[in-house]
């Protein structure tokens, strides 16, 4: 198999690929005999029919458009190869021309969106200014109180809602007389502001058993975002009563005898958040500078489908407002994506299996679901290798802060490994098959994957 490359653009390239016959036989050999076996030929016994019988009772077209759709995938695999090509995302196959006679060649050209080269320069001279690890009082008093609140009662009170009370309430919408939605009984915090705009507004001052209307928008639902005429009912109302700040209260809230020892520890887990919120803004500052620093050529095609693809799901292809915004965000996801795996592949990173668990908890956890069944579900869906990918891009950029000056606004040099809190429960999520999970560079993952999508394409 020969093939010939051409660059059309940084990050798309067109292979024109050439098959002599002699590697498409197979293919057709192979075709003639699936059929041979899914086909009935009188005088011949199923699976027996000879392979000239076959074309005249199919047609040659048949055979050929089965062989060369099983072949394609490998000729196009071969080309990628040959050409040390980098794929992102499916080829466009075009110009197939299929060997009408025996002898003849298969040809055919592909287009395909590729990972671009990317110029990284030396980080070593950026330097990061991150805000003071400050622990106010006003932040440890926040942690009492919010500590003192969850163990805290409610209690019915015979007065009209106030801002902070706990309210049960009926609550129905409706938009030009249809009813869209309607609950009872429901709990809700005033002033928490996490159902429907204009809820917390008409609460306060109700009294229980009293009912008031307003419009607000939608939140969720099929008609999610029009306006809909809201009815709430207050059936009870409550306050919260907090206990008092005592000795007794540290020892029922937590493993210590005395409030100022709670107060000290309180104190200590605020220092620990302020230094890891240093972290935080360091990596993401730094992000934004190399973002800035660094051309990326982004592939059209790619910011495209998915910015249409986005607005499909929503139901917004005529908002060209959203659009615009939808492709902004596209493009910098891209390119912050791309210029990590660059960064990655630079610094030869390499992702190992107690790495990979550590980011599978973290991540269950934020999705509420049992590390295991979490991990369990990725590797089904084949979504490991992404996983994989994703922590390599972080320890690429964790590897890159470590080369830069990083200070606070007052000018002390920040270690960002101090006070950093860990991982906990590593040891309670097993580990899914061992292939998915072994370690790998991040880059051959994502171009091995975007190479086999492209050949079941």
């Amino acid at each position: 198999m020969k093939s010939a490359l051409e660059t059309l653009s940084p990050t798309r390239v067109k292979m024109t690929v050439e098959v002599p016959f002699e590697e498409l036989k197979p293919s057709l050999d192979a075709a003639i005999k699936h059929i041979g076996e899914h086909i009935q030929v009188p005088g011949f016994r199923q699976g027996k029919v000879p392979a000239r019988i076959i074309e005249q009772r199919v047609g040659r077209a048949a055979v050929l458009e089965e062989a060369v759709n099983n072949a394609l995938p490998t000729f196009y695999g071969q080309a990628i190869e040959q050409n040390s090509v980098r794929p992102l995302g499916q080829p466009e196959i075009t110009d197939l021309t299929v060997p009408v006679a025996d002898g003849d060649d298969l040809t055919f050209t592909a287009e395909v969106d590729t990972r671009p080269e990317i110029d990284l320069p030396d980080f070593s001279d950026l330097e990061i200014t991150v805000d003071e690890a400050k622990v106010e009082d006003e932040a440890v008093q926040k942690r009492l109180d919010d500590l003192r609140a969850r163990f805290g009662t409610l209690k019915g009170v015979d007065r009209a809602v106030q801002d902070g009370d706990f309210v049960s309430i009926d609550l129905a919408a409706e938009i030009e007389g249809e009813n869209i939605d309607e609950v009872t009984g429901v709990s809700y915090e005033v002033g928490s502001k996490n159902m429907l705009d204009g809820l917390d507004e008409a609460l306060i001052g109700m009294s229980a058993d009293e009912t008031k209307t307003f419009t607000a928008p939608l939140a969720g639902g099929d008609r999610e975002g029009q306006e809909a005429v809201c009815t709430v009912t207050v059936t009870a109302v409550k306050e919260r009563e907090l206990p008092e700040l005592d000795d007794e209260f540290a020892q029922l809230a937590s493993e210590f005898d005395t409030l100022e020892e709670l107060k000290a520890d309180l104190t200590t887990k605020a220092e620990i958040d302020a230094k890891f919120a240093q972290g935080v803004a360091a990596r993401d500052q730094l992000l934004e500078v190399i973002l800035d620093k660094v051309e990326v050529p982004i592939p059209e095609s790619i910011v495209s489908a998915e910015v249409h693809s986005h607005l499909e799901g929503e139901g917004r292809l005529e908002d060209d407002e959203h659009r615009a915004e939808v492709d902004e965000s596209t493009r910098k996801g891209l390119k912050t994506q791309l210029l990590l795996d660059a960064l990655a592949e630079k610094e030869q990173v390499q992702v190992q299996q107690e790495e990979l668990i550590e980011f599978l908890v973290m991540s269950s956890q934020q999705y509420g679901m049992d590390p295991n069944q979490f991990a369990q579900s990725l590797d089904q869906e084949g979504q490991i290798p992404a996983m994989v990918a994703e922590v390599a891009r972080r320890k690429a950029l964790a590897s890159v802060l470590e080369k830069v000056a990083v200070k606070d606004t007052a000018g002390n040099v920040i270690d960002l490994n101090e006070a950093v809190p860990g991982t906990e429960g590593d040891e309670d999520i097993e580990v899914v098959s061992a292939e998915s999970v072994e370690v790998t560079e991040v880059v051959e993952v994502d171009d091995a994957a975007d190479t086999e999508a492209a050949a079941k394409a």
